[in-house]
């Protein structure tokens, strides 16, 4: 676990915590002596980022707002607290600044995450909600509403996340075209010596080409499993109308995120997919390894995880190039263990706090949303009902991979 340090601050970001609708006020917000910040240090290859905690402790009754503070830009939000086993039985809502103009965004729902019930094998793991997306904010003013019982969760802040930056745009993927060639690894089918074929590798923008801060993550974290068995699809819950340029910034951010605030090893999927249809290496480890990651609860071990950036609940359609792109990675990863994208993996839940009681084991599709297996509505129901056609594209993918191995032997 990294230690919080104070930061001393001088660049503008008003924090006000407010009385709205009923909502009550907080107290105790951080002045700008007194924001925590998580450091980080950068190798050349990287951007160094930071995320920044501002407490919430709830007032004993509702009362005026509290004087703007001042902190450091971020672009990306989301609150935690000490014990993913304490509910957060409240709403917290937000509203932000953005630095180009000083506008404020609409007020926003953050989104808490599943609820992990008590579980005396497990490591206590903190409480979060999904990170949100912002963009460039220099202010932020958050209202939550009176707790269930009268009580906030214990260590319960604001997180946020400066991303680092900002990257150079004419370095980053464009919105239309696909990313640069520098940035992604061989398109060429990796060998495989259990496999006569492999379905072709797609285009994968690397770790270095989102620029990512390696002294961040545990080093001495890689897990690796015998094969991917099976997929899960996820989604990110951001809002959709994201520029791809913006991307690199936005996975910078959740992987401070997911190891400066919730102290996980690396950034916790295998691989992102935007909405332009590229593909990003998410987990290190090598993207042709079964590398363990840290996103479906009880059954990271043999699957991965791909997370589709963006809002999919119902009524916000999957876009297309997304959808296909989701489909060619998992064409290629599954080949790799000779895993039809169409067909049905075995896989034994490690955490009772799931759908399935520890040790059970359980048959589910190759290619699985994350509500499949832990007590979610992610991937969103417009992209869980993608699912079955890009199971079938996948599927088409692999069955033109094996086709043209017998035509050629080798």
């Amino acid at each position: 676990m990294r230690l919080l340090r104070t930061a001393r601050f001088a660049a503008a970001c008003a924090v006000t915590c407010a009385a709205a609708l009923g909502l009550t006020a907080l107290a105790g917000c951080a002045a700008p002596d007194a924001a925590l910040r998580h450091p980080a240090t950068t190798p050349a290859a990287g951007v160094s980022g930071a995320s920044y905690a501002v407490p919430l402790t709830s007032a004993p009754t509702a009362g005026p707002s509290a004087a703007p503070r001042r902190t450091r830009p971020f672009s990306m939000v989301g609150a935690v607290w000490n014990d993913a086993r304490a509910p957060l039985d409240a709403t917290v809502r937000i509203r932000t600044r953005r630095s180009a103009d000083g506008r404020w965004s609409p007020w926003t729902v953050l989104q808490a995450e599943d609820r992990v019930d008590p579980d005396p094998g497990r490591k206590q793991a903190r409480g979060y909600t999904s990170p949100l997306w912002v963009g460039p904010s220099d202010g932020v003013q958050v209202a939550v509403g009176r707790p269930v019982g009268g009580v906030l969760p214990a260590g319960l802040h604001l997180a946020l996340v400066d991303p680092g930056g900002p990257g150079d745009p004419a370095r980053q993927p464009p919105v239309a075209g696909g990313p640069p060639g520098w940035l992604l690894l061989p398109t060429a089918a990796a060998p495989h010596p259990r496999r006569t074929f492999t379905a072709p590798r797609p285009a994968i923008v690397t770790r270095a080409g989102w620029r990512a801060d390696e002294s961040l993550r545990h080093r001495t974290s890689l897990v690796y499993a015998g094969a991917v068995h099976m997929v899960f699809i996820h989604h990110t819950d951001n809002p959709n109308g994201y520029s791809c340029s913006q991307v690199p910034d936005m996975i910078r951010a959740m992987y401070q995120y997911h190891v400066a605030e919730l102290a996980w090893d690396d950034i916790g999927y295998n691989f992102l997919v935007d909405r332009c249809g590229t593909i990003y290496e998410g987990r290190a480890g090598g993207v042709d390894r079964p590398v363990v990651g840290g996103h479906t609860m009880g059954f990271n071990i043999g699957s991965m995880g791909i997370a589709a950036i963006g809002d999919f609940r119902a009524g916000h359609p999957v876009p297309k190039p997304m959808a296909d792109s989701i489909a060619r990675l998992a064409a290629w990863k599954l080949s790799l263990a000779g895993v039809d994208p169409a067909g049905r993996a075995t896989m034994v839940s490690q955490d009772s706090a799931t759908r399935y009681a520890k040790g059970t084991a359980v048959r589910l599709a190759a290619i699985s949303g994350h509500r499949d297996a832990v007590w979610t509505e992610c991937p969103g129901d417009s992209l869980y009902a993608a699912l079955p056609g890009i199971r079938a594209a996948a599927a088409r993918i692999v069955a033109a991979a094996r086709a043209r191995a017998l035509a050629h032997p080798h």
